[in-house]
């Protein structure tokens, strides 16, 4: 089950298209979905969870909490709208792109990629392209 809470103005445009898309992308990695909440906030809302959570004092995309078992996936995702559309602006890419870029970032740290080093980040840029690219195709 993959579910969406609102805390700002952004809402998704057709939540079943993303579903189908998020659970194809799982299955290609041998993964079921057993629960995501995907959490869409503000700066301001991100930046307190990371401090109080990671103790981090900066602004974020996205901060994921994993509670996976196994090859179920499971786990709570809080993506920061404010820093999406500056990331689309700073990359040079659509908002709807970046949005899917993050989104599947955090699915994919629940999948045990990693970006803690260059190797690693590599590695998960070319999995989110992958797995972007699965967006249109038919489920």
């Amino acid at each position: 089950m993959i579910n969406y809470n609102y805390l700002s103005d952004f809402k998704l445009d057709v939540e079943e298209k993303f579903n189908l898309w998020i659970t194809a992308s799982c299955q290609t990695e041998g993964y079921k979905i057993q629960e995501l909440n995907y959490i869409f906030c503000d700066d301001d809302y991100l930046l307190k969870i990371n401090q109080d959570y990671l103790q981090h004092d900066y602004l974020t995309d996205i901060i994921t909490f994993d509670y996976v078992s196994g090859k179920n996936i499971s786990g709570d995702l809080y993506i920061s709208i404010d820093r999406v559309k500056e990331n689309a602006t700073e990359f040079n890419v659509t908002f709807e792109n970046e949005l899917k870029r993050v989104m599947i970032h955090g699915v994919l740290h629940l999948m045990g990629y990693s970006d803690k080093s260059d190797t690693a980040t590599t590695e998960m840029r070319a999995k989110e392209e992958e797995k972007i690219k699965l967006f249109h195709v038919e489920q």
